[in-house]
Order: structure tokens, then C-alpha cells, then sequence
């Protein structure tokens, strides 16, 4: 998928967030901030176990698609869903990760983002 221009929120439309979805390493990042409100690329690195230039990567898909927002910490990059979502893409993101919370991988991933924030935390410099 090529990565979408960045949005304005009131640009966003649902192509653009299933299209975005439609990643499992996408799906399962936005699941994680879904349930954690805001995690550093390290902690979603440790968690998803994928490269930091591949998490970047989607996690700059996802930014520029309009479904997250970043927040510098000295040489930290924290990420969080965008809090002007539309009602329905909050809707439909929430849907989405409760209905997955207990499938595989969603299950495991909230697990491990547990550990890799105690691990990372006082790191990350939140």
C-alpha cells in the first residue's frame, strides 16, 4: 500500500482507515494504542517484534493517514490515536480492538506491551 498524503481530519474517510487497517502490523500497533493510549517506537518495536525501520515506517503510514498523532520526548517519538477522530473512525477502531482483545496475536501483544513499558518507561521519558 502506498502511504495516503496527510489528512485533515475532515478528509478522513473510511476507505482511508480500512485501507490502513488492512496491515496486520498497522492493525495490531493502532490495537495496542487503542488500549494503552500512547506508546514510544520502542515499545511498539519490543512489543510487535519487527525492526524500528519497519515499525517507522507504518507507524508514519498511520500518521500520515490521519489516525495518529505524535509527541516528541528528547529523542523519543510517542504516538497516540489522534484525539479529533471522527466519532465513527473512533467507533469503528474501538470495535475493532475489543473485538480482538482475546484473539491471537492481540491477546499475546497486550502482554508484552505490559512488559516492554515497565522495561522502557523511565527511557522513553514520558
Amino acid at each position: 500500500m502506498q502511504a495516503a498524503s496527510a489528512h485533515t481530519i475532515a478528509e478522513l474517510t473510511a476507505s482511508d482507515v480500512f485501507r490502513l487497517l488492512a496491515d496486520d502490523t498497522r492493525l495490531r500497533a493502532i490495537c495496542l494504542l487503542h488500549g494503552y493510549g500512547e506508546l514510544c517506537v520502542c515499545e511498539l518495536t519490543e512489543t510487535l517484534a519487527v525492526s524500528q525501520p519497519k515499525m517507522s515506517r507504518h507507524l508514519a503510514m498511520l500518521r500520515d493517514g490521519g489516525l495518529v498523532e505524535t509527541r516528541r520526548s528528547g529523542q523519543w517519538i510517542h504516538y497516540r490515536l489522534r484525539g479529533d477522530l471522527p466519532a465513527w473512525a473512533r467507533t469503528t477502531l474501538t470495535n475493532a480492538c475489543d473485538g480482538l482483545a482475546t484473539e491471537a496475536p492481540f491477546q499475546s501483544d497486550a502482554r508484552r506491551a505490559a512488559r516492554a513499558i515497565a522495561k522502557n518507561r523511565s527511557e522513553c521519558e514520558l
